[in-house]
């Protein structure tokens, strides 16, 4: 078994005070349903707390007012999420792949791949591109000629990036992401469509992570540009030339039009749609399946869209819907009707 790690060890990596015995060892963070001696969990608030009286775990990290009461050994945290999320990286962290590149691993002759790298099987490296310390590409990768790759950035398997891509420091891109594509830009002639050429480039800053299946368009002329501490869900669409500042969130499946451009810290929920040419400024939250059609310029939280429905209230309310024309004409011909009668009456 995994030597685990002390609750005192866990109590400093996590920034939580001790309560109880520091020599207790850990190896593992479990659910609070299933921990069993050995594990750690942890209760996030009040909603939890009859889980405290039937957990086997034999440590838990909580907030300060549930410890207050609680008998057994924990950690004490104000956000006792955040002090989770690093206890499980301290004890489920796995060893990278060893350095060295694969036999099967095709790499120009120009290309530079610095030490300490792993290159995985069948993974292409294009003329040009530069690979910085301590990178990890797995098998199956391809990167186009021209790339830029920062230190300790990891690429999961069959992840494409086109010519000219710059990925940052520390960045995580999962399996399948395309990084590079062309824009979605044509000129009508009128009989057909002219592809225009885009000749930009993408360009993602340090402590990235992209989901898988997630594309992010090259820009036609410039940058797409994704900021330092961007969190991107699966199976998103960006479009060209748009800008995502610093440390903003999108859930899965959102697509963002050609050139919005989109603050720091913003929250997107999932299946959103952002359509083009619009600014958002920072702080904003957009709750799931809204679509955004005019620029946000004040932090707050926005939302549109309709909530599920039982079929027949939903079928009901659509034909009231495609009705809202005719009833506001006839409502205001009603209270005209209304305010004659009353300067009659006042007559």
């Amino acid at each position: 078994m995994d030597e685990g790690y002390s609750l005192q060890a866990l109590a400093d990596y996590t920034g939580s005070r001790l309560q109880g015995n520091a020599a207790l060892r850990l190896y593992a963070v479990v659910s609070i349903e299933k921990a069993q001696a050995g594990e750690l969990s942890y209760v996030r608030n009040a909603k939890y707390r009859h889980f405290l009286e039937t957990s086997q775990a034999s440590a838990l990290i909580l907030p300060p007012d549930l410890a207050e009461t609680y008998r057994g050994d924990c950690l004490v945290s104000q956000n006792p999420y955040l002090a989770y999320a690093k206890a499980v990286t301290l004890l489920h962290s796995s060893p990278p792949p060893n350095a060295g590149i694969h036999p099967s691993a095709v790499i120009a002759e120009d290309a530079e791949v610095a030490d300490l790298c792993s290159i995985g099987a069948h993974v292409v490296i294009e003329s040009g591109t530069r690979i910085a310390s301590g990178v990890i590409i797995e098998a199956g990768c391809v990167i186009g000629r021209d790339c830029r790759i920062g230190e300790n950035s990891r690429l999961y398997p069959n992840v494409t990036l086109y010519p000219g891509t710059e990925i940052g420091k520390r960045c995580i891109i999962h399996a399948g992401a395309v990084l590079g594509a062309d824009g979605f830009g044509f000129a009508p002639d009128g009989k057909s469509w002219f592809k225009i050429p885009q000749v930009g480039n993408v360009v993602v800053g340090n402590d990235v992570e992209i989901g898988s299946n997630t594309c992010i368009d090259r820009a036609a002329m410039g940058s797409t540009i994704i900021g330092d501490g961007v969190k991107l869900d699966n199976l998103l669409q960006i479009a060209h030339n748009v800008q995502i500042g610093e440390h903003t969130a999108m859930a899965a499946c959102t697509a963002v039009a050609g050139s919005v451009r989109i603050g720091r810290y913003c929250q997107i929920g999932g299946m959103s749609a952002i359509a083009g040419h619009l600014d958002i400024t920072d702080n904003v939250v957009v709750t799931g399946t809204s679509l955004v059609s005019h620029s946000l310029t004040k932090p707050g939280v926005y939302s549109s869209g309709t909530t599920v429905v039982d079929n027949a209230v939903w079928r009901k309310n659509a034909v009231r819907f495609n009705q809202l024309d005719k009833l506001a004409r006839r409502l205001q011909e009603l209270e005209r009707q209304l305010a004659v009668l009353q300067d009659k009456g006042s007559n």
